[in-house]
Order: structure tokens, then C-alpha cells, then sequence
């Protein structure tokens, strides 16, 4: 699956998760929020050159026993995603599920 497949796949998974989202684009990367700017902002998507990185905002805070997330931000965490499976994965489901809920 190449990496803009894996971004319409996630897109779709988001768009379930967090219906009717505000959508924004900044170069190849897509902004997924309950509003615009950057306070409304939930997720992003980034397309790189063999996976996809799912910006979850907020996401040190999250609860996270599957320990789907990566990076060492303070408030920012992603979510690597190379394959439909990860993306189909309940885990991340319920991730982004949590995501929205501690952002509404």
C-alpha cells in the first residue's frame, strides 16, 4: 500500500472518529480538528516516503496501554502507520477515540 493509499485509509478511520472535522492542508500534510487554527486541531496526517505519521495532538496526555505512540514532545505525539493493518488495528481506533474525546 503506498503512503497516499495509507493517508486515505486514515483519513477515512479520523473521519469516523471525529465526524464532520474541520479540514485543513499545509503542503502535503492534512489538519483534522473541531475547528480551525491550531487550538481546534486533533490530528494530522503527513505522507512520507514509505509511511504515514498521524499527528495526535495532545497525545502526551493520552492514555496509551497499546504504546502505539512515538516521539518525545511535550504535548504532541504520532502514531507510524505503514500497512492497512495498522491502520485497521482496533488499538489505534480507540487511541483516536480518546484523542477526540479529551479534545471536545
Amino acid at each position: 500500500m503506498t503512503p497516499d493509499e495509507l493517508k486515505d485509509r486514515a483519513r477515512e478511520l479520523i473521519r469516523e472518529v471525529l465526524p464532520d472535522p474541520f479540514e485543513s492542508s499545509d503542503g502535503a500534510d492534512l489538519g483534522f480538528g473541531t475547528g480551525p487554527g491550531y487550538k481546534g486541531l486533533v490530528f494530522v496526517l503527513t505522507p512520507l516516503h514509505d509511511r504515514v505519521r498521524l499527528g495526535v495532538a495532545g497525545g502526551a496526555a493520552l492514555s496509551d496501554p497499546d504504546g502505539l505512540m512515538q516521539g518525545r514532545g511535550k504535548v504532541h505525539r504520532h502514531v507510524v502507520l505503514r500497512t492497512a493493518e495498522d491502520v485497521d488495528a482496533p488499538e489505534l481506533r480507540a487511541l483516536l477515540e480518546r484523542a477526540v474525546a479529551a479534545r471536545t
